[in-house]
């Protein structure tokens, strides 16, 4: 991995966290959510102007990775209705590596080594122990937790699905951009059923979230796409992971979240595995 990639997503994993902790710190939370994701349309609009097309070949890709945005943004939502920012974030993001190492091992056959194996330990360890912390008023959090690892299931898989769709399409950027814009459309949809009054209040009061949120995720996840193609997918997923760090400190240096030696814990255990059980080999 080059010194310009590295750089880059580790830039995308600050941006991630900090519109993470916008949704989460927002008293709306469906409203802050809604903004951010339909926040990513005016952006993918004009790249679409600038980058070529993403291949024929790449469609099946696209729509399953659709899908499985839309998933993960709607648990995520859920989420972070119940749970912390310390909590819900390293939970999600740091079982991600874990599922898609049991995915390579049950399903695909891929042996992994002794090395690996300790990683998905130690990524276990981590997140047993998130299940167990406190909300901030001090309660446990077990509802958060589940959701949290759904969460975690659709992050494993669309970076499965996005990695190499990036590749078969030849425009990672064209390839984002369409999903991005898709997404957004479907949100409007879920807000206008589910939550209206949220939809409805975006333009008064959600649009400097929506502007600086939406921008802000776009650009995360886009950099992290073209990164797929410049780099191996697992490292540059385990970097992005480093978003986890990110997370942790603005949860409780800006949003005021109750920290326990039990979530630095959990944090370190669930980095350290994921980043372990990616530069393994």
């Amino acid at each position: 991995m080059t010194s310009t990639v590295f750089i880059a997503v580790i830039g995308a994993a600050l941006l991630h966290a900090a519109w993470n902790a916008i949704v989460k710190g927002g008293a709306d939370k469906p409203l802050s959510m809604g903004a951010v994701v339909i926040g990513h349309i005016p952006p993918a609009s004009l790249a679409l102007y600038f980058v070529p097309a993403p291949a024929v070949e790449s469609l099946p890709y696209l729509i399953c990775g659709i899908a499985l945005h839309f998933g993960y943004q709607i648990f995520l939502l859920r989420a972070y209705q119940t749970g912390d920012l310390t909590q819900v974030y390293p939970l999600a993001r740091g079982s991600a590596p874990l599922l898609v190492a049991l995915f390579s091992v049950l399903v695909l056959g891929v042996h992994l080594e002794n090395i690996e194996l300790l990683a998905i330990a130690i990524i276990g360890l981590g997140i047993i122990s998130l299940t167990l912390v406190r909300r901030s008023d001090g309660l446990r959090n077990p509802k958060a937790a589940v959701f949290a690892l759904i969460t975690g299931v659709f992050i494993a898989s669309y970076s499965l699905v996005d990695g190499q769709g990036t590749r078969v399409s030849g425009s990672s950027v064209g390839f984002f951009a369409w999903i991005a814009i898709a997404n957004g459309l479907l949100m409007v949809l879920f807000l206008s059923q589910r939550y209206p009054n949220s939809l409805k209040a975006i333009p008064k009061t959600g649009m400097s979230i929506l502007l600086l949120g939406g921008g802000a995720s776009f650009v995360a996840y886009g950099v992290v796409t073209w990164a797929f193609t410049q780099a191996p997918i697992a490292l540059v997923t385990a970097l992005r992971e480093t978003s986890i760090v990110f997370a942790l400190l603005i949860g409780v240096v800006f949003l005021k979240e109750r920290l326990d030696l039990l979530k630095v814990f959990s944090t370190a255990m669930t980095l350290i595995g994921a980043l372990l059980l990616r530069f393994a080999r």
